[in-house]
């Protein structure tokens, strides 16, 4: 069964839920009065988006990566456009990665002609170009780029690398260049989502039926617009 709460939780010494209409119970758990704002940096997801944040407030967000990455369907058109206007350089590790218009063919790779306007970009630019049939980008970013504290930037949706401490963003390949050109990813400070597991899988199932059975959950009616 999955529960959702429409109003704010305490999560006490780690494993008492108190929602928020219920703070009062926080102070009689451990002897602290609840404070909402308090309680909000004392997430990972506070800390490391204050680390990132240009902006003197942390209702609206304007955030710089520590790396970027994209694949072979999109790389192209980013460093065209941050080209056309005025890159010569990419400031932060960009990963340009050949796992998605890799097709095979007699004689070679189909897509070749992409997969060259990256690698000669990645010298040219000062970025990391990885071959067709050596990784998939994200098998890659969570290998060589992951860790606890970054934020990563990538061209794809499934960017995201939380379980090894990093707050990874997929976004479309306009937001890429603004990294590149010096500016921000401004965005309204999000919700924290916490997910509370009890008990235990029953036999046969997976870590990803349980991601599969939260997203049905949750996406339907808006639960995680906006939401870390």
């Amino acid at each position: 069964m999955i529960k959702l709460y429409d109003e704010g939780i305490y999560l006490v010494k780690g494993n008492e839920i108190v929602p928020e209409s219920e703070a009062g119970k926080v102070e009689q758990l451990c002897g602290i009065k609840a404070d909402k704002e308090e309680a909000r940096k004392g997430t990972i997801a506070y800390s490391i988006l204050k680390a990132h944040n240009q902006n003197e407030t942390m209702d609206h967000l304007s955030i710089k990566f520590d790396e970027l990455t994209s694949h072979d369907i999109t790389y192209v058109g980013i460093i065209q456009t941050a080209r056309a206007s005025g890159m010569d350089t990419f400031p932060i590790p960009y990963t340009l990665t050949c796992c998605h218009n890799s097709l095979n063919a007699v004689g070679g790779t189909i897509n070749e002609d992409d997969h060259m306007f990256g690698l000669t970009a990645a010298k040219k630019y000062g970025g990391i170009f990885v071959p067709p049939h050596v990784a998939v980008i994200h098998q890659y970013m969570r290998e060589m780029s992951a860790g606890c504290g970054k934020m990563i930037l990538g061209s794809d949706s499934h960017t995201r690398y939380g379980a090894l401490g990093t707050m990874a963003v997929g976004e479309g390949g306009g937001e890429l260049d603004k990294q590149i050109l010096g500016d921000t990813w401004d965005n309204a400070y999000p919700g924290v989502i916490a997910i509370y597991m009890t008990g235990k899988p029953a036999p046969w199932i997976g870590p990803h039926d349980i991601a599969i059975a939260i997203c049905g959950a949750v996406y339907k009616d808006g639960y995680v617009k906006n939401k870390v």
